[in-house]
């Protein structure tokens, strides 16, 4: 069982990646191979709607992403953390979303005629166990983490619930201070309980 774990956040061990990391930690625990990327310092560009894929059956551009395609392919769950900007996941987490998701459906599904219905195959990301885990100051969170729940249930990924939403808070005037948020603490263990027990069921 292989877990990864995608910090969004621009920076460096900041309050998302103490959220992810304590989640990527219960995990190790109970048995999973974790790894956690950090997406900030990478360069990662946005989809250009090129089709480039659609013959290639991957992303022609050439830059971080295909690293950190190649490992979000190869686990067995997902964990994507991103601070809250403006409501919204961080810039560079949408980047790899819709490279991942547009590329990913073309890696084994055939581009039709316009006036051709398409029956989707399985993509790259299907079966795949996700949850999101979004990080704000104060408010915000539901349209992040939807965004992130949305992107999931259209790449045909497997979502895993909790007793409470994945969300943390911290932050205020821009302080690391995330290890205070005792019940965001409390959620993020119990995410992890329930990731490892999807991902076994499933390989029954």
């Amino acid at each position: 069982m292989k877990i990864l774990g995608i910090c969004s956040s621009p920076r460096l061990e900041g309050n998302t990646y103490y959220y992810l990391n304590t989640v990527l930690s219960e995990v190790e625990k109970l048995g999973a191979e974790i790894e956690l990327i950090q997406l900030s310092g990478k360069n990662i560009s946005g989809c250009r709607g090129c089709y480039g894929c659609v013959e290639a059956k991957k992303c022609v551009i050439e830059d971080d992403f295909q690293e950190v395609f190649d490992k979000i392919v190869k686990a067995d769950g997902l964990l994507l953390a991103s601070p809250v900007y403006h409501s919204c996941i961080t810039p560079e987490l949408k980047c790899v979303l819709d490279r991942t998701g547009f590329s990913g459906r073309w890696a084994k599904n055939e581009m039709k005629e316009t006036k051709s219905s398409y029956e989707w195959k399985e993509g790259v990301l299907s079966g795949k166990v996700l949850a999101p885990i979004t990080v704000a100051r104060r408010a915000g969170q539901n349209f992040a983490f939807a965004e992130i729940l949305l992107w999931a249930a259209g790449n045909d990924c497997i979502i895993v619930g909790n007793t409470y939403w994945n969300m943390g808070v911290a932050g205020k005037g821009g302080a690391f201070n995330a290890q205070d948020d005792e019940e965001g603490i409390g959620i993020m263990k119990r995410l992890a309980v329930n990731m490892v027990d999807v991902i076994r069921k499933l390989n029954k």
